[in-house]
C-alpha cells in the first residue's frame, strides 16, 4: 500500500473512518502537479485540516486518559 496515494488514503478513510496524518497529506500535495491558484486553495484547506486534526487528537487523548484511569 502506498501511503502517498490519495486514492488509497480516501479508500482507507471511507473503509476505516480514520483520517490520514497531515504529514502524509502534505506529502501528497507536494507530489501533485497543481497550478498556483489550485495549490494556494489546497494549502488553505490543508492548514484548516491540520488545525482540526490536532484538535481531534487532543480531544481523543483526553478521552483515552480518562478511560484509562
Amino acid at each position: 500500500m502506498d501511503r502517498f496515494d490519495p486514492a488509497v488514503a480516501l479508500e482507507e478513510l471511507n473503509d476505516e473512518t480514520r483520517l490520514p496524518n497531515p504529514v502524509h497529506v502534505r506529502d501528497m500535495m507536494l507530489r501533485a502537479k497543481l497550478d498556483p491558484n489550485s495549490a494556494t486553495e489546497l494549502n488553505r484547506k490543508f492548514t484548516e485540516y491540520q488545525k482540526m486534526f490536532g484538535e481531534a487528537q487532543s480531544l481523543g487523548r483526553d478521552i483515552l486518559q480518562k478511560l484509562a484511569k
